[in-house]
């Protein structure tokens, strides 16, 4: 299992606090607690670890007028809708609900050079709840393909994550697949994309960030 740089410091911190509370319960409480104790200790410890886990994936599929899944999870929304922040014109929003055991790595959707990025602090309101799109604390980042067209991509925090790391530069060009940010726990991500483009996702689909088709350019 590979282990994503953003978990170092969760991992490490949660394995001395394991450590020392098994410790302190061999020290302290009867064996069969210890065993309980030391049983959840090792679920938990597994817990973090999968959920920093960061799978290489095949995101090259030799064609460049495809939009890849930034996120692993599940379709939660496909609708049009009025981007207001940026775009302020008609898109087609699909919505990806990661929950906690989902790989939060987010990737670019498309390669393109980014003209916008823009952090909001916000609430942290279950990411499936409809308002958490503009009310939660989130990233917005808009990518311009080279044929012109223009996608968003939000990264939302939920109930549970409080913290995106992103690794947009406005300006700077970055390939299809390639690390965009991170998301510490249950979160969501929108894209949105122009309503020419061909969807290919439908709500309950299960996507994998940097392999699943959403939409193509058309």
């Amino acid at each position: 299992m590979t282990i994503h740089k953003e978990g170092f410091k969760i991992i490490t911190v949660t394995l001395i606090v394991l450590l020392v509370v098994n410790a302190l319960s061999f020290q302290f409480l009867p064996p069969l607690a210890v065993v309980f104790i030391g049983i959840l200790s090792v679920l938990f410890f597994f817990v973090i670890l999968q959920f920093f886990r960061s799978p290489k994936r095949l995101t090259d599929d030799g064609n460049e007028e495809t939009i890849i899944s930034p996120a692993d999870g599940k379709v939660v929304v496909v609708e049009e809708v009025f981007e207001t922040e940026f775009l302020n014109k008609k898109m087609i929003q699909i919505s990806i609900f990661m929950s906690p055991f989902n790989v939060h790595l987010n990737r670019y959707p498309i390669t393109g050079k980014t003209i916008y990025y823009k952090y909001h602090p916000g609430s942290y309101l279950v990411a499936w709840h409809p308002k958490s799109s503009t009310e939660n604390e989130r990233n917005t980042t808009v990518i311009e393909h080279e044929n012109g067209h223009q996608i968003l991509v939000r990264q939302i925090a939920g109930a549970l994550a409080k913290r995106i790391v992103s690794y947009v530069r406005v300006n700077e060009k970055n390939k299809k697949g390639s690390e965009m940010g991170f998301i510490k726990f249950g979160s969501r991500v929108d894209v949105f994309i122009e309503t020419s483009c061909s969807v290919k996702v439908q709500i309950n689909d299960t996507v994998k960030g940097g392999e699943t088709v959403l939409a193509v350019f058309n």
